[in-house]
């Protein structure tokens, strides 16, 4: 089992370790040791959740990026109630507002559609993405305004689904 985790972890490694040591660099200000440490924790916790990535439907880059950016947020915040900062703002150089979460939301919430079968995205898609009523989209999509309706309810408990078991919804 070690020898097949061994494996695993050795194709995760290929697969993402330059996106994720990037992602890190942005997110410590441009602090290689910094970034270094963050991206070798989150290699860890992925070893010590093998079985989590393995039998995830999620992305396994966006559950990394996630643990990345919460090991940020987590020593930032112990770093600031050490100190007892009076104001919530990071320090310069720190996570801050920068719209890295929304990028990263944005990810996921790709990645959670792609495993969406084709009829459910494609409502959500005309219905959310493109602003369309349920009219125009059982129009575009050549179906009765009752089935758009009962695929987007049913595409958005599945997506509810998918992004609770990728941990970004509960």
């Amino acid at each position: 089992m070690t020898e097949d985790r061994t494996t695993a972890m050795q194709v995760l490694y290929d697969d993402h370790a330059a996106a994720l040591w990037g992602f890190c660099l942005h997110l410590t200000g441009n602090d290689r040791a910094r970034a270094e440490d963050v991206a070798q924790e989150t290699m860890l916790r992925a070893w010590r959740n093998a079985a989590v990535l393995t039998e995830s439907r999620g992305s396994v880059r966006s559950w990394l990026f996630t643990v990345a950016r919460n090991i940020v947020i987590d020593e930032w915040r112990s770093r600031r109630g050490a100190r007892e900062f009076a104001t919530a703002e990071p320090p310069p150089g720190e996570v801050s507002d920068d719209g890295t979460d929304e990028l990263l939301l944005s990810w996921v919430v790709a990645d959670a559609l792609r495993q969406l079968s084709d009829d459910h995205r494609a409502v959500l898609v005309e219905c959310y993405y493109r602003g369309r009523s349920v009219a125009e989209a059982a129009r575009r999509l050549d179906i009765p305004e009752g089935t758009v309706k009962s695929r987007t309810h049913y595409a958005l408990r599945a997506l509810r689904l998918i992004l609770e078991e990728t941990g970004v919804a509960s």
